[in-house]
């Protein structure tokens, strides 16, 4: 019954704009997202290294790091929300881990990674 109700919610493989069905940990990617500004609806872009994914069904989420004037932001993006308008893979990068926290220690040229 969870997975019948769920189904009309999730976002489908004809989607153009939306690449995250092959997306992985290490990734970097640029996510549009709607943001409210009075009363129009604007698309925001964010780009950053994927460190986490979490596989709950409809509350599959991701989370985004970057870093802006030498200081890490994260953000948590959940993939089925309707407020997401585009997802687009910018490079792939080779990593053993599925969880990339180790990378929040880290400062400068040592967060890079290895490129596919």
């Amino acid at each position: 019954l969870i997975h019948y109700v769920e189904s009309n919610y999730l976002k489908k493989r004809t989607d153009n704009n939306f690449d995250f069905f092959n997306l992985k940990v290490g990734d970097i990617i640029r996510i549009g997202y709607l943001i409210p500004e009075g009363e129009k609806e604007r698309t925001q872009y964010y780009q950053g290294l994927i460190i986490a994914i979490k596989n709950r069904g409809i509350g599959k989420s991701l989370i985004l790091r970057r870093t802006v004037q030498g200081i890490g932001i994260e953000q948590v993006f959940i993939l089925n929300s309707p407020k997401i308008v585009s997802i687009i893979k910018k490079q792939s990068s080779k990593v053993r881990r599925s969880k990339l926290y180790f990378i929040r220690k880290l400062r400068g040229k040592s967060t890079r990674l290895k490129v596919k």
